[in-house]
């Protein structure tokens, strides 16, 4: 592991209600582009309405729950850092599925959008995950 990472993941797992935050932001900001950005532009995208919805609603749940450890989570942190962990690795799961699924209709920019946000949400993950064994 990269000296970059383990500094990383030592600096979070010291403060562990920072990784809640960035993991409640990115969820906001992904229910955010999901709900406003993509959806008036479907077409650009390629991705159906209720398919892009459905995946916002996942994506703000997932935002409550990130805020509401943050705020009210001092103690005991690591299982719930894992349970976020777990639905993030499932959300990246049924968002590939999607992909796949809707391959035929999405665009490039919709292939690159969810690919990207893919990757990023597990990296968060992996980071998450390395905290959780510190």
């Amino acid at each position: 592991m990269s000296t970059y990472i383990k500094q990383l993941t030592n600096q979070l797992a010291a403060h562990p209600k920072r990784l809640f935050l960035i993991d409640g932001l990115g969820a906001f900001l992904t229910a955010f582009m999901l709900s406003v950005v993509l959806s008036n532009f479907e077409s650009n995208f390629g991705m159906p309405l209720k398919t892009l919805y459905f995946l916002s609603f996942l994506a703000g749940f997932f935002c409550i729950y990130s805020f509401c450890c943050y705020f009210f989570v001092s103690s005991n942190w690591r299982p719930f850092l894992k349970a976020i962990a777990v639905a993030n690795t499932l959300y990246c799961c049924l968002t590939l599925g999607l992909v796949f699924y809707y391959y035929q209709n999405l665009t490039l920019l919709g292939m690159v959008y969810f690919l990207g946000e893919i990757g990023i949400v597990m990296g968060l993950v992996v980071v998450e995950l390395i905290c959780c064994k510190n």
